[in-house]
């Protein structure tokens, strides 16, 4: 089965470009992030006639996540999950659904500001729940993968220049904890799992043309389980998207799992 993760930046204004994507790629299941529409507005038909049923929670403007899974792909509909449970949030950040026995869950993180801001005690706190969501997530669905947008640069190899960045949003020690503490579940970094190219990064800004010289971050990621991480078999950054017109400034992260035996 192939996964994937991709903050789209507004659905509406990258519609085509998904489906586009998805009829390249061929992948299985995407995650997506950053809707940035109601779920009223979600182009459920679209893709439907593409080949590609849809689970989603959105908002006006901002936040939005979604799941979208190949049709033949059974899925069970009785144990979606729509945002943190016991975590009051008005912010639509994360949908979960059981895949071929797999546990998709789709999540966009808080951006976060900047540390000692009122937002990044938000991001903080919004990290802690999801911690001990997962882990009691992990005992009733042990093959699980968390996918999207973390809003998190684990090390200063997922920096183009570290020393610049140190101690800011995204790479703080705080938020790179965090990271840490979803490792220490034994979740596996799938992209980190296989020999990659130097300065590989799933977001640029759209400023200071910073695709074009690569000044970007890793903030995209895959986690597996354990029970799910040896069955991974390749990862990779898609950065073909970001070339398009009128990109999102992320591109797609793809895992290949092999479920067989």
């Amino acid at each position: 089965m192939k996964i994937a993760t991709w903050n789209v930046n507004s659905l509406k204004v990258r519609l085509q470009h998904v489906i586009d994507w998805l009829g390249e790629s061929k992948v299985d299941a995407l995650c997506l992030q950053e809707l940035k529409l109601t779920d009223d507005k979600f182009p459920r038909a679209e893709l439907e006639a593409h080949g590609y049923r849809s689970w989603f929670a959105g908002q006006k403007t901002y936040n939005g996540v979604a799941i979208l899974v190949r049709d033949g792909l059974s899925v069970d509909e009785a144990t979606v999950v729509r945002n943190i449970p016991g975590f009051e949030d008005p912010q639509q950040r994360v949908i979960a659904a059981t895949v071929e026995g797999v546990r998709l869950v789709s999540a966009y993180f808080p951006n976060g500001q900047a540390p000692g801001s009122e937002k990044f005690t938000y991001k903080l706190a919004w990290l802690n729940a999801m911690h001990d969501w997962l882990a009691q997530e992990m005992q009733q669905h042990p093959q699980l993968a968390l996918l999207g947008d973390y809003n998190i640069a684990p090390a200063d190899r997922d920096v183009h220049d570290p020393k610049a960045w140190e101690g800011q949003n995204l790479v703080s020690p705080e938020e790179r904890a965090q990271f840490e503490r979803l490792i220490a579940l034994g979740f596996v970094d799938s992209y980190r799992q296989f020999e990659q190219p130097e300065k590989m990064f799933t977001w640029w800004d759209y400023r200071m043309f910073a695709f074009r010289r690569n000044a970007g971050l890793r903030i995209d990621h895959i986690l597996l389980s354990p029970a799910l991480a040896p069955k991974l078999v390749a990862c990779e950054i898609d950065k073909v998207p970001r070339k398009w017109e009128q990109p999102s400034d992320h591109t797609p992260v793809i895992a290949d799992i092999h479920l067989a035996g």
